[in-house]
């Protein structure tokens, strides 16, 4: 399977660097081209000597089964435009990447109907290959959507979606992440306020997460179920999630991810 990723900034690089770093893809399959080139390009052929770099967008679709398109949206249209005419519409794959950009957008770009376009939404989890990912498509097979979900897979947890449900998921995951850390941040200075140093208050809440994550994926538990087990009645647990709740801590979070629709 041959890739060719148009970008090589934080999104399409790390795409590239994931899946280069998996043993089981081979890095040769990688085309990797951005015009503007400030080392990048540079960067990404040190690390991985076998994949392909250019600066010409057209390389990136020349013999590629997928084209993943990894830039800025306002581009998106002045990037494919001299690229259309040259695509194999009933042959390749157009993956776009760039947020806000709708898959009957994607269809525009395309000179014949239907062709497989898809909108895929990763964060930057990605980086580490633990993205959560959503995937969705219009005018694409079966088989097409699982080459496209294998292909993501490699970079983290995918789900296959309707379009009208990307806009909440990228509440939940690509501006979540953000949440998630600005939580981390609170804990760890409440660490400091309690007499934990910074660094070591960090570490604490990243495992108690990571924790917290794999155990309600293992049991399948509703959070409340866990919560319940560690809230001994007149304990100090319960305590501080009064407290929290009574600062507003589960409004601001909803009020949060419906302020990101």
């Amino acid at each position: 399977m041959k890739i060719g990723i148009i970008g090589a900034g934080n999104m399409g690089g790390a795409i590239a660097r994931g899946l280069a770093a998996d043993p089981d893809f081979c890095t040769a399959d990688i085309t990797v081209c951005s015009p503007n080139n400030h080392g990048e390009l540079d960067a990404l052929k040190a690390d991985y000597p076998d994949i392909n770099v250019d600066t010409d967008n057209e390389k990136a679709i020349l013999g590629t089964d997928i084209i993943i398109l990894a830039v800025k949206p306002w581009l998106v249209y002045d990037v494919m435009d001299p690229l259309s005419p040259k695509i194999q519409w009933e042959k390749q794959m157009l993956v776009s990447v760039a947020a806000g950009i709708t898959l009957s957008q994607l269809e525009d770009l395309s000179l014949c109907t239907p062709p497989a376009v898809f909108r895929v939404m990763p964060n930057t989890a990605i980086a580490v290959r633990k993205s959560m990912t959503f995937i969705c498509s219009i005018g694409a097979s079966d088989e097409q959507v699982k080459c496209v979900s294998d292909i993501f897979s490699r970079l983290g947890s995918v789900m296959v979606i309707d379009e009208n449900q990307m806009t909440a998921c990228m509440a939940l995951a690509s501006c979540g992440i953000a949440y998630a850390m600005r939580y981390v941040r609170a804990a760890s200075e409440g660490g400091v306020e309690l007499g934990v140093k910074a660094d070591l208050a960090k570490d604490i809440v990243l495992q108690t997460m990571q924790g917290a994550a794999a155990l309600l994926q293992a049991t399948g538990a509703h959070p409340e179920a866990e919560i319940d087990k560690v809230t001994t009645p007149g304990g100090i647990t319960i305590k501080g999630l009064n407290a929290m709740e009574a600062h507003g801590f589960t409004t601001s979070v909803i009020e949060g991810l419906k302020a990101s629709k």
